[in-house]
C-alpha cells in the first residue's frame, strides 16, 4: 500500500524571523522515509501544492509532518507538527481523510509560543487501478512518465534518501560534542589555553606536518566531507563566540580595504570555503602551480579552525619559484564578522627561515546599498614576523611589501570580476542623491500657452480680428449689388479683396500655430519615472538640458524632445515648447539587459504635429566599450549633424550602469552560449587572459574573452594575425615584422554574414564576408578590404585553423547580440533550406499533403466546423492522481465558473476570458474558445494563449473527457507547435467523495527545429507544476465551500 499527502498551504504560522515573518517549509516522515518540502520565502501564509508517496509496512507507524522556519546560518526554527496513526487513515472512510485543516502543536507543553498555526493536507490510501498504470500511447520527446508524481519523486520515493538521515545524525553527534564540551569548560577552568604567540608564529615542524597531511595522504572522501562540513564548523564556531570586537589591522600596512555588493557570509565563503574556487583562480592568475587544499579542521574544541595550503610560487626578476606554505586560522566568527590570519613561510627563499609573512582578513558588515541590500567590507592587512633576529630586516621588509603589493592587486581584481565592488561615496549614494535632487520642471499649460502663442502672428491675428469686430459692430449693412445675394457678401473693390486675402492668410496661420500647440499638449508624455525591471544590466540616464539647439521654426525657437535608444529599448523626454536652451531634468532607465550594452544613440527632434515627420536637431552616439563609465556620470555631449554642428549643439547628460545580477555574469553567459554553440566550442578564460585582452583592445573590466582563432585578414595581401570573439566585440591584432594592425568593431555593427567556397588563394579555405551597416565601424576601416558604393566596410577572414568552429562561434555571438527574434528564425528556417538532405519526389508530396491537412485543419478549427482531431499526435501521461473531490466538483474547471477564474488565475494566467459551450456537429460533444496571458513567473516572455477546449462523456464510465488544443503567441519559436492535453477525469467506485485524474500531454510540430527535445522537457516541467497548483487549490476552494 501507497499513503499519499498532498501539502497545499498553511496559515497563521507565527512570525519567527526578526523581519516579522518566515521562510517555512515541511518536512514529512513515516518511518525511515524522510520528505522535505520546497521554501517559502518570507510569508506566514505558504502555499506549497505539493505531493509525497509513502510505502506503507506498518500500519502502525506515524506520520509526522513537521513545518520549520529555514535559518541560512543557524539551526532551523520548529515552527510546529502533527502526528497521525496510519491506522487512522486506513480505518477512515475510503481509507481517506480528504481534505482538512490541522492544528500545528508545538515541540512541548513548556513552549512559549502555543499558537503554531494551521496546515492543509490531503491524506489517503492511493488504490492500485487501471487508471494510473495506462502506458503511455507514446514518447515522442522522451516525456517523463509519471504516475502520481513526477518521475523524479517517483524515484525519490520509491528508495527515500539516507543522506538526510546522515545528516541528522551527525548534527545529533555535532550537538552533543558542543554540550559535552562546554560542560568540561565549567569544571576545567585550568585548562590551558593557546598563547597569541602561538598562533602568530606555529612552530615549523607542525606546519610541516600539516602540509604533509595536505599533499598525499588523505583521501577524496575526506575532501569531501570537508567541503560539506565547512558551513557546520562555521556555525559550531559562531555559537562558541563570546563577543568582542575584530582584530585590529597588523603593523604592515593595509593592501586592500574595499567594499562589496554581497553579504559578509556570501563573501567568507567565497574566499575559504572548501568547495569556493578562488584560490585556484587567483593561483592561476599570479602564476602559482602546484595549489593543494587541505580541509578545514577544528581546534581548540571548535574555538577556531585551520587548514594548511601549500604551492609553488612563480619566479620573479629576483627570485627563483619557490615553495611555500600557508597556515590559515579563523581568529573570530560569529556571523557577522570574520577574522582569519594567513601565515606563509618559504624556507627556500633567502633568509626565509627567519620570517613568515602574516596576511590579515577581516569581513565586515558594509552600510546598506541604496537598494536596501547589504554590503560586506573586506579589509586585508599584512606584517613580517621574524622568528629570529637578523641584519637583513629591512630588506626582507621591502621585498616583503613590493611582493604582497603586487600579489593583492590580482587578488583584487579576481574579486572585482566575480563580485561587483561597491564606492558608496562616488557610486552609490552620489548616484541616489543626484537623482533625487532632479526634479522635472512643472509649468501650467496656461503659462506655457503664454509663452508659445505670446508671438507677433497670433498677437496680431488677434488685434485684426478685434479691429474687423468693432468695425462691423459699427457700420451698417451695405446694399445687395453686383453677385450678391442675402447671406453672401462680396469685396466691393480691389482694396477689399486684398485685405480680406490677408485676413485670411493670417487667421490660418495662427489656427495652425494653436492646433499645433494643442497636439503637441496632447502628445507631451514622457517616460521619465519608469522604473526599470529585471535583474541584470541597469542603464540609468538623467536628462539635464540642452545648450544651443538649432532652430527651425519661423519663430526663431523650436519645440525638441530626446529619444534614447540602447539594445531595442526605447525611451523619450517631454517636448519643451519654444526654447533652445531647454532644462528638463528627467530620468530614463532602461530594463536590465543579460549583456552589458554596447551602444546609446541619442537624438534630438524638433515636434511638428503628429502625422509630420519630426526634424532632426542632432544626434550622437555613445560607446560604453570606449568610454570609462565613471567619466559618464556628468558630461556634455556634442551633437552629430548639420544643424547640430552649425550651432555647436549639446546636451547635458548623466549616466550610470550597473550590474545588479551578482558575480555569476560571465558563467552565465557562456552557460546560455554553450547551448547554442556547443560544449567543447567555448570555455570561461582565466582572468589572466581576460586582462591581456582587455588591455590590447582597451577594453572596460567587464568585457571578457568568449574564443579566439589564428586566421588570415585579406586586404590586398593576406595578413596572419588572430581573431578575438567577445560578447559585444569582433576583434583583430596582427604583428608581422614588428608592423601591429589592430581593429575591433561591435556585433551591432554587423549587417551581413556571408561564407564564400574555398578557392586557390585562400588556401583551401572558406571565405568569411562580414558586411557592416553604412557609416558603422568608421574606426575599424583600415582593416576592411573595400568599401561599396553605400559605404558599407566589407571584411574578409579566411585561411581558420578549424573554420567550422570559429564559424558556428561567429554567427551565435552575432545572432544572440544584433539580431531580432523575427531575423533569428528567418535565418533558422535559411539555413534549414540551404543545407537541407536531398528530399525525394515521394518525400515531397508527403510533406505538402501533410501540409495542406494541417492548413485544412486550423480553418476548420477556426471556422468552428470541427475540432483537431488528437489521434496522430502521441500522447504520453504527464500527471495522474487521485483527489479527495467528486468529479462533478472537478469539471468546474471547465465551465466558466468563478471558481475556474480563481484556479486559474493562481496558476499564473493573467486576463482570463472564454466563450460559452458550444455543441459542436458530433452529439454530445461541447467546444469552447480561451485566452488568457502568461504571467512573468511562469514565462519570462510573458507570451499569449490561443486554446479550444472540447468536453465528452467517457462511454461506458461516470466521468469526463476534456481534449484541448493551445497555441502560444508571443514566444521565441512558438509558431513552431501546438500543444495538446487530454483530462480524463473519473468518479472512484470505491469511494463516495474522490474521483482520479490523468492529464496526457503531446506536441505537433509545424516546422522542424534541432531544440525539439530541449523544448519538450521544458514545456512538460512546467506543466506538471501548474497542474499540481491546480488541483491544490482545487481542494482548497472544496473545503471552504463545504
Amino acid at each position: 500500500m501507497k499513503l499519499l499527502v498532498r501539502v497545499i498551504e498553511a496559515r497563521n504560522l507565527p512570525p519567527l524571523d526578526a523581519n516579522g515573518l518566515c521562510d517555512p517549509y515541511v518536512k514529512l516522515q513515516l518511518g525511515k522515509q524522510k520528505f522535505k518540502s520546497k521554501v517559502i520565502k518570507k510569508c506566514l501564509y505558504p502555499s506549497w501544492c505539493e505531493e509525497f508517496t509513502f510505502k506503507v509496512e506498518d500500519l502502525k507507524e506515524e506520520l509526522i509532518v513537521t513545518v520549520l522556519d529555514e535559518d541560512k546560518y543557524f539551526n532551523d526554527d520548529f515552527v510546529g507538527q502533527i502526528k497521525l496513526p496510519v491506522g487512522q487513515v486506513f480505518e477512515a472512510r475510503d481509507s481517506s481523510l480528504g481534505t482538512s485543516w490541522y492544528t500545528l502543536q508545538p515541540k512541548n507543553k513548556k513552549a512559549k509560543n502555543k499558537d503554531c498555526g494551521e496546515i492543509l493536507l490531503t491524506i489517503c490510501f492511493t488504490q492500485t487501478n487501471a487508471l494510473l498504470d495506462l502506458p503511455s500511447a507514446g514518447d515522442p520527446v522522451s516525456f517523463p512518465q509519471r504516475h502520481g508524481d513526477t518521475a523524479s519523486e517517483v524515484s525519490s520515493r520509491a528508495s527515500p534518501t539516507r543522506s538526510e538521515e546522515a545528516a541528522t545524525s551527525k548534527e545529533e553527534k555535532l550537538n552533543a560534542h558542543t554540550l559535552a564540551s562546554r560542560i568540561a569548560k565549567i569544571f576545567n577552568k585550568n585548562a590551558d589555553s593557546p598563547s597569541s604567540s602561538s598562533a602568530e608564529a606555529p612552530d615549523e615542524q607542525d606546519s610541516q606536518e600539516g602540509v604533509d597531511s595536505v599533499v598525499p595522504h588523505h583521501n577524496s572522501q575526506e575532501q569531501e566531507a570537508s567541503s560539506v562540513d565547512f558551513e557546520e564548523l562555521v556555525k559550531n564556531m559562531e555559537m562558541r563566540d563570546q563577543g568582542g570586537d575584530a582584530p585590529s589591522s597588523l603593523s604592515g600596512g593595509v593592501v586592500l580595504d574595499q567594499l562589496y555588493a554581497i553579504t559578509p557570509q556570501e563573501l567568507n565563503s567565497m574566499l575559504f570555503s572548501s568547495d569556493s574556487n578562488f584560490a585556484k583562480s587567483l593561483s592561476d592568475m599570479q602564476g602559482s602551480t602546484d595549489l593543494q587544499i587541505g580541509p578545514w579542521r577544528s581546534e581548540n574544541n571548535g574555538e577556531s579552525l585551520k587548514r594548511m595550503i601549500s604551492y609553488t610560487k612563480a619566479a620573479s626578476k629576483l627570485v627563483k619559484a619557490l615553495k611555500a606554505m600557508e597556515e590559515q586560522i579563523y581568529l573570530k566568527a560569529d556571523g557577522k564578522n570574520f577574522a582569519v590570519l594567513s601565515s606563509v613561510s618559504t624556507p627556500d627563499a633567502p633568509y626565509g627561515k627567519t620570517f613568515k609573512s602574516e596576511v590579515l582578513y577581516c569581513i565586515t558588515p558594509g552600510p546598506e546599498q541604496p537598494s536596501g541590500e547589504l554590503s560586506s567590507r573586506l579589509e586585508v592587512s599584512w606584517r613580517i614576523n621574524f622568528l629570529q633576529s637578523t641584519m637583513m630586516k629591512g630588506m626582507i621588509e621591502g621585498g616583503a611589501r613590493q611582493g604582497i603589493k603586487e600579489s593583492f592587486e590580482h587578488y583584487e581584481k579576481l574579486l572585482s570580476q566575480k563580485v561587483k565592488p561597491l564606492d558608496l561615496k562616488d557610486a552609490g549614494s552620489e548616484r541616489d542623491h543626484l537623482l533625487a535632487s532632479l526634479h522635472g520642471e512643472q509649468q501650467s499649460d496656461w503659462r506655457l500657452a503664454v509663452q508659445y502663442l505670446a508671438n507677433c502672428t497670433v498677437v496680431s491675428t488677434i488685434l485684426m480680428a478685434l479691429y474687423v469686430l468693432i468695425h462691423i459692430w459699427l457700420s451698417t449693412p451695405s446694399k445687395i449689388q453686383g453677385l450678391e445675394f442675402n447671406g453672401l457678401d462680396l469685396p466691393d473693390s480691389i482694396g477689399e479683396l486684398i485685405v480680406s486675402g490677408v485676413l485670411a492668410l493670417q487667421g490660418k496661420r495662427a489656427l495652425e500655430i494653436v492646433s499645433r500647440f494643442m497636439q503637441a499638449r496632447g502628445q507631451k508624455g514622457t517616460d521619465h519615472g519608469i522604473k526599470a525591471r529585471g535583474d541584470g544590466w541597469l542603464l540609468t540616464v538623467a536628462l539635464i538640458e540642452g545648450s544651443s539647439l538649432a532652430a527651425v521654426d519661423p519663430s526663431g525657437f523650436s519645440d525638441p524632445y530626446v529619444v534614447f535608444t540602447c539594445n531595442g529599448q526605447t525611451r523619450a523626454s517631454s517636448i519643451k515648447f519654444q526654447n533652445s536652451d531647454p532644462r528638463w531634468n528627467e530620468i530614463f532607465e532602461f530594463d536590465a539587459m543579460d549583456e552589458p550594452p554596447s551602444v546609446l544613440d541619442v537624438e534630438v527632434f524638433d515636434f511638428e504635429g503628429p502625422f509630420d515627420e519630426a526634424t532632426s536637431l542632432g544626434r550622437a552616439e555613445i560607446n560604453f566599450l570606449k568610454s570609462n563609465i565613471s567619466n559618464l556620470s556628468d558630461v556634455w555631449i556634442p551633437l552629430q549633424g548639420k544643424l547640430a554642428q552649425a550651432c555647436q549643439s549639446k546636451l547635458h547628460l548623466r549616466i550610470f550602469l550597473n550590474n545588479n545580477k551578482g558575480c555569476n555574469v560571465v558563467k552565465d553567459y557562456i552557460t546560455k552560449m554553450e547551448k547554442e554553440v556547443g560544449k567543447k566550442q567555448i570555455k570561461m578564460r582565466s582572468p589572466q587572459t581576460n586582462s591581456t585582452f582587455q588591455k590590447l583592445f582597451g577594453l572596460p573590466p567587464e568585457e571578457f574573452l568568449i574564443n579566439d582563432f589564428a586566421c588570415h585578414l585579406k586586404r590586398k595581401m593576406p595578413l596572419q594575425g588572430r581573431m578575438f570573439l567577445s560578447a559585444r566585440i569582433l576583434g583583430f591584432h596582427a604583428d608581422l615584422f614588428g608592423h601591429k594592425t589592430k581593429f575591433f568593431f561591435l556585433w551591432e555593427d554587423v549587417e551581413d554574414i556571408r561564407v564564400i567556397p574555398p578557392t586557390l588563394s585562400s588556401m583551401g579555405s572558406p571565405i568569411i564576408i562580414i558586411t557592416l551597416w553604412p557609416g558603422r565601424g568608421l574606426d575599424a576601416r583600415h582593416g576592411a578590404k573595400r568599401q561599396d558604393e553605400q559605404g558599407r566596410l566589407k571584411y574578409n577572414f579566411q585561411s581558420f585553423v578549424s573554420f567550422n568552429k570559429a564559424y558556428k562561434t561567429i554567427m551565435a555571438l552575432w545572432k544572440a547580440r544584433a539580431l531580432t527574434p523575427e531575423q533569428k528564425v528567418q535565418m533558422i528556417e535559411e539555413e534549414s533550406e540551404a543545407t537541407g538532405d536531398p528530399v525525394s519526389e515521394e518525400d515531397l508530396v508527403a510533406k505538402t499533403s501533410n501540409r495542406h491537412e494541417y492548413e485544412s485543419e486550423a480553418k476548420s478549427s477556426e471556422e468552428g466546423a470541427s475540432f483537431l482531431e488528437l489521434e496522430d499526435v502521441n500522447m504520453s501521461v504527464v500527471y495522474a492522481s487521485i483527489l479527495s473531490v467528486p468529479t462533478s466538483f472537478f469539471m468546474e474547471l471547465f465551465r466558466g465558473s468563478e471558481i475556474d477564474r480563481r484556479v486559474m488565475e493562481r496558476a499564473g494566467c493573467l486576463d482570463y476570458s472564454h466563450s460559452p459551450w458550444e455543441e459542436s456537429e458530433k452529439p454530445e460533444v461541447y467546444q469552447r474558445q480561451l485566452y488568457y496571458k502568461f504571467d512573468k513567473s511562469i514565462s519570462r516572455y510573458a507570451g499569449e494563449v490561443t486554446s479550444t477546449q472540447q468536453k465528452s462523456r467517457l462511454p461506458g464510465r461516470n466521468g469526463w473527457l476534456v481534449e484541448e488544443v493551445m497555441t502560444l503567441h508571443g514566444i521565441p519559436l512558438g509558431e513552431y507547435f501546438t500543444l495538446h492535453l487530454r483530462y480524463q477525469a473519473e468518479d472512484l467506485p470505491a469511494r463516495s467523495v474522490g474521483c482520479s485524474i490523468q492529464v496526457l500531454f503531446g506536441i505537433s510540430w509545424l516546422k522542424n527545429s534541432r531544440q525539439r527535445k530541449r523544448i519538450g522537457k521544458n514545456i512538460v516541467k512546467n506543466l506538471q507544476a501548474r497542474l499540481k497548483v491546480m488541483c491544490g487549490v482545487l481542494e482548497k476552494e472544496y473545503v471552504s465551500g463545504a
